[in-house]
């Protein structure tokens, strides 16, 4: 299908409806449905889709009592299961895209063929193979004038760039380390709902299995690391090395990924990043990006410098508006946005991180981007009556990887027979 004519757009916002869809019907996408519709008064919410119909409705009217008469979906255009998502491109302009991060690139490059714009949450990818694929995306947008936006959304905080063009100009001097943290309790844990399937109880408690979240360093750190190399002027890491596991958070309710993560990446000059996150109940909390120099140091969260000169920005942005705002005026003028010069190259630095944690491996860039591993099923072959792709033992609890004991399954340096 051609792209999208964009010259039907180039007028004032409101002067033409875009029609807008939803892929995801959990509390992000929910608050980038109410953003979208908040940044373009002409944006009309025409189309949802989530694993569990349920859902959809309930979403759709909560948002429709939020944003009123901009949400027009029929219960016909409520859609639910794995191929859900194609529906929605079918009847949008402009595809939302925030559920199993598993399946973000599949389902971008789906809207990106159909000439449909895309915003599209993070990570952009768990794997090798999806963030090769995600990159495919946002290559062909670029051809197909489209845009494709990240919810990467520390790029739109104005503090943050402010911060980090200061750090760039020298104000801490030449940078010699930085910091990540994401240390907080898990995401959203419930028990199983009684008559609730074993591969829906999966998808409904999705950050807590890592075939469709990849686990927390893509899925939370990857903020931090896209800070940390945004900083260091979009650099890569040479290689990285990692530790991590399950200290205490045990119970079949957090599923099968580790608890706590902890990776040092060495950049070409010899710079490091030391990253660190952790998902468990009744330790420190922390969430920060602190970047040392020779000169001072300074805190992208804080929006503040301590050095020669002393800074602090005092403004006010909400960063997850101003990505709408941007996506929509792009449309509105014909001039696409594309955040393929770092989204996916982010992704994969935290993709490098989760699997060196998991194996015990030092991992290079070069190893990491020559490999095509992706965790089973493929997003390409999910379908609504598949078999789990992981199941409690004995005891009630799933499997997790042994750093240093059994490598990942699938992974170039995984003993044959591994499972």
């Amino acid at each position: 299908m051609a792209a999208l004519d964009l010259s039907r757009f180039a007028h004032a916002a409101g002067s033409d409806v875009l029609r807008v869809g939803m892929v995801g019907c959990g509390g992000r996408n929910t608050g980038a449905a109410a953003q979208a519709l908040t940044a373009d008064k002409g944006a009309r919410l025409v189309a949802m889709a989530d694993i569990f119909l349920d859902r959809v409705k309930g979403k759709r009217d909560a948002l429709k009592a939020q944003t009123g008469a901009q949400v027009q979906v029929p219960d016909e255009a409520c859609f639910a299961g794995f191929d859900a998502y194609k529906r929605v491109i079918e009847l949008s302009d402009v595809v939302l895209i925030a559920n199993g991060a598993k399946f973000h690139p599949l389902h971008s490059l789906a809207a990106i063929r159909a000439g449909k714009h895309v915003f599209v949450e993070k990570p952009h990818g768990i794997d090798p193979h999806g963030v090769r694929m995600m990159q495919a995306a946002c290559d062909l947008a670029k051809e197909k004038g489209l845009s494709i936006v990240s919810g990467l959304h520390s790029r739109h905080h104005s503090g943050y760039e402010e911060a980090v063009q200061r750090i760039q100009d020298g104000a801490i001097g030449d940078v010699v380390t930085i910091e990540e943290n994401f240390l907080r309790a898990p995401y959203g844990v419930t028990d199983r709902p009684k008559g609730m399937t074993e591969l829906q109880w999966q998808c409904s408690t999705q950050y807590h299995f890592r075939w469709i979240s990849g686990d927390d360093v893509p899925q939370s750190l990857v903020h931090n690391m896209d800070r940390a190399s945004w900083v260091l002027g979009n650099a890569v890491p040479v290689k990285c090395h990692g530790m991590g596991g399950r200290s205490s958070m045990n119970e079949p309710i957090y599923g099968d990924v580790f608890d706590h993560h902890s990776m040092v990446y060495e950049f070409p000059d010899g710079k490091r990043v030391y990253a660190l996150c952790r998902t468990t109940t009744g330790c420190y909390d922390e969430s920060s990006s602190l970047v040392f120099g020779t000169k001072g140091r300074a805190s992208l969260l804080g929006c503040r410098i301590w050095g020669e000169k002393n800074w602090r920005w005092g403004g006010n942005c909400d960063p997850y508006q101003v990505e709408h705002d941007r996506l929509f005026a792009a449309i509105r003028s014909g001039k696409p946005l594309n955040h393929g010069s770092y989204m996916a190259r982010s992704t994969m630095i935290t993709v490098m991180g989760q699997i060196s944690c998991y194996t015990g491996k030092e991992i290079s860039w070069e190893e990491i981007n020559a490999s095509d591993f992706a965790y089973l099923p493929k997003p390409e072959d999910c379908r609504d009556d598949m078999a789990p792709p992981t199941v409690p033992g004995p005891d009630g609890s799933y499997p997790v990887p042994r750093p240093g004991r059994m490598d990942l399954p699938g992974w170039p340096s995984a003993p044959r027979g591994a499972v």
